[in-house]
Parts: structure tokens; C-alpha cells; sequence
């Protein structure tokens, strides 16, 4: 049995399914973004860790929203009262503190405008690639296209 280079496999092309031991949302995203870039641009499997990072900052970006949504983006801080004896009596108001989780979404939100600029998913992006990319033969355009992807 011959070993294959990294690239050999799945003849150089990214595998429309995902690693198994990306997250649920991610699996998602993955099945969703690989299909549009091959659509759209060569992509590669070469290309395999970007579109990982992609993925994995999707949903860490889905999750700390969905915690947002939860909690709020602030939290109430409260400083409790106590007796001589240590027994907690009451609870002041002290005001409120950030949510750390936005802090997270945050980080997600730029790396996935970042890595998403770099496979050519913001209209800029793809008006740079299409200058400097040879044209592809598709019966879709790039609008119809993106609506597939995000629906």
C-alpha cells in the first residue's frame, strides 16, 4: 500500500464532510461553505486549516451569542451583607459588569470577518478574487449563490 501526499487525497479537494471531531455548528458552516468555495474560486485541500478555522470560530461566535441572549450583555454585581457571626444578611447593588462572553463574541466576530476576507466571503473579497482569478463557467451568479449559502 502506497502512502498519499495530503494533497492526493480526496484527488486535492476539500471533503464536503466534515472532520468528525468538529462541533455540531461547525459540521453545519462546513456543509454549507465548502460547496459555495468550490463553486466560486479553487479551493484546495491545502486549504483545509482555513476553512477549519472558519468553522470552529462559527460557532464559538454561535455559542457565545446564544449565551448572550440568555444572560444579557451585562450582569448585576452584588456584595453580600454579613452578620458578626459570617451569616449572610442581605445583598447590596453595586451596579453592573459586561458580560465576559462579548468579549468572546467579539474575538469571533473579527476572526471570522478576517479568515472570511481571506476564502473570499465578503462582496469585497470577491470582487478582489474575481479580478485576479481566471472566470469560471456557472449557470448561478455570485448573488444567487450567497443566498444559497446562507439560507
Amino acid at each position: 500500500m502506497t502512502k498519499r501526499s495530503f494533497n492526493q487525497i480526496n484527488h486535492g479537494k476539500l471533503s464536503h464532510e466534515p472532520p468528525k471531531y468538529l462541533g455540531r455548528q461547525a459540521k453545519v458552516i462546513w456543509r454549507r461553505i465548502v460547496p459555495f468555495l468550490e463553486d466560486n474560486q479553487d479551493i484546495i485541500r491545502a486549504d483545509f486549516g482555513v476553512v477549519e478555522m472558519y468553522c470552529t470560530q462559527y460557532e464559538i461566535y454561535r455559542n457565545a451569542y446564544k449565551h448572550i441572549q440568555e444572560n444579557g450583555e451585562v450582569q448585576p454585581i452584588y456584595k453580600s451583607l454579613q452578620d458578626s457571626s459570617g451569616k449572610v444578611i442581605g445583598k447590596t447593588f453595586m451596579g453592573y459588569k459586561r458580560n465576559p462572553m462579548t468579549q468572546i463574541y467579539d474575538s469571533a466576530v473579527n476572526k471570522l470577518t478576517t479568515i472570511g476576507r481571506e476564502l473570499g466571503l465578503s462582496p469585497k473579497a470577491r470582487a478582489e478574487l474575481l479580478e485576479i482569478l481566471p472566470e469560471k463557467k456557472d449557470d448561478k451568479d455570485i448573488t444567487e449563490q450567497m443566498k444559497d449559502f446562507l439560507s
